[in-house]
Formats: C-alpha cells, structure tokens, sequence
C-alpha cells in the first residue's frame, strides 16, 4: 500500500514560533528560509537535508518516498 505524498508542510520558526503552510519542491533542496515573523534565517539541523526536515510537520518529498534526502 503507497501512501500519498505531502507536498506541503508546515514550518514552525524555532526562533519565535511564527507558523506557515508552504509547498515543498519535489526536485530541489530549499536549504535556507527566512521566516516571516522574525526574519531569521533557518538552516537544516546537522544531518538534516533541508529545512522542512528540521522544523516542519511532514519531511520533503524524497524523505517521504524513500527516506534518503532530497540531496542524496
């Protein structure tokens, strides 16, 4: 059984806290985001691939299909 893939997820800023929905490429990696709220600039945690693997709800579209990062 497959389960559908999420395209979008949403990022919680660690810095403080604003939440947004956004939509996840299924061929690139989005390795910084400004947040909105606070306009810090967020990075993936070390061994993270990209940002919504490390402060989203649902990890990229690689991770969901494979579990290998959108970059390798």
């Amino acid at each position: 059984m497959s389960s559908a893939i999420l395209l979008q997820s949403t990022l919680t800023c660690p810095h403080c806290g604003h939440v947004a929905v956004e939509t996840m490429p299924t061929d690139a990696c989005i390795w910084f985001y400004d947040c909105i709220g606070c306009a810090a600039q967020l990075k993936p945690k070390p061994g993270d691939c990209c940002v919504f693997c490390s402060y989203a709800d649902a990890p990229c579209p690689p991770v969901q299909v494979d579990g290998k990062g959108c970059c390798g």
